[in-house]
């Protein structure tokens, strides 16, 4: 790869190796240094950040709370070319054992988990991050829900930050995907089903489809499907949803496959996934992935956070 360092034969690669290098490996020093340009700028749904430095501390807090977390990297679906940069999707399953931190004191549990990281990189340096992990099921492992947790932060002064789109910062990555017919697909099926078009579903996913969503919910078919996105919908009934990027893939000895970055922004004014309508304007970060078999979408990742969420409604 043009650019890069030749000790990586392509680009999933290069995420694969450079992420186990930093977090398991802890390369903290050498190696966000290396791999992260001195003024990247990170987006998660708790705020943004810009800094190589920021990041790095961020991180020895994260190994502080999580020492053994390990980082299986279950996918990477990219798009860009070397010489123009390149834009990857990498989902992200952890494991770890809870050592006390930002979710609570020293607990000793077991913890597994999702999230799903979007970096945009060029000549052998990230510049642009989107992360989104799956906070929820965290603290739900932890014995309490997402509202619990944020109620229990903001009584003891610790408000959740969160990411606003009015705050965010132009970075150096401004693409919005490929054209590939996968993801066009799987964009075109979300905009669907955020425009109430719920009927899609039995038409596009597969009866047998496996399904992982936000809270640790694993599960799948088609009533599963509609129960999350009608929950999730019926709660900002009239938020504005946005797609921000799209990739799709067909890679040898994997099915064809997509990845979508989205966005819901609006008032959290009706029942659905949050309880009682509040009233408050809710902005989403979300990051899904999705895989086709010949019946259709036969596995699909949506990845949000939940605690962000609930520190709007709360605030």
């Amino acid at each position: 790869m043009r650019g890069f360092s030749n000790e990586f034969t392509d680009f999933p690669d290069y995420i694969l190796k450079i992420t186990k290098e930093i977090w398991e490996d802890r390369g903290l020093g050498r190696s966000m240094k290396v791999y992260y340009h001195p003024e990247v700028v990170v987006r998660v749904p708790a705020g943004i950040s810009t800094g190589e430095a920021g990041m790095t501390h961020n991180a020895m807090e994260t190994l502080v709370e999580f020492p053994d977390r390990q980082l299986f990297g279950e996918d990477v679906i990219w798009s860009g070319t070397p010489e123009n940069g390149m834009l990857s999707s990498h989902r992200l399953w952890s494991t770890a054992t809870h050592r006390g931190g930002r979710f609570g004191p020293d607990s000793g549990i077991e913890l597994e988990f999702r999230g799903i990281a979007d970096c945009y990189a060029k000549d052998n340096q990230i510049s642009d991050e989107w992360l989104v992990r799956d906070n929820g099921y965290i603290v739900r492992q932890l014995g309490l829900t997402p509202e619990q947790f944020v109620k229990a932060e903001i009584e003891a002064g610790r408000a959740p930050g969160y990411f606003l789109p009015e705050n965010d910062i132009v970075g150096p990555y401004t693409g919005r995907g490929n054209d590939n017919e996968w993801g066009a697909r799987y964009a075109e099926l979300l905009t669907r089903i955020m425009s109430r078009e719920f009927s899609v579903i039995p038409e596009a996913y597969d009866r047998a489809c496996k399904l992982e969503y936000a809270g640790g919910v694993s599960t799948g078919g088609w009533e599963a499907a509609d129960a999350h996105w009608l929950g999730l919908r019926s709660a900002l009934p009239e938020a504005e949803f946005k797609v921000h990027h799209v990739i799709g893939r067909e890679d040898p000895m994997m099915p064809p496959r997509a990845a979508v970055r989205w966005s819901l922004d609006g008032l959290h004014e009706g029942w659905g996934a949050f309880g009682r309508p509040s009233g408050k304007r809710v902005h989403v970060m979300g990051i899904c992935h999705a895989e086709f078999g010949p019946w259709g979408l036969r596995r699909e990742w949506a990845c949000y956070d939940e605690i962000s969420i609930w520190a709007q409604i709360l605030s």
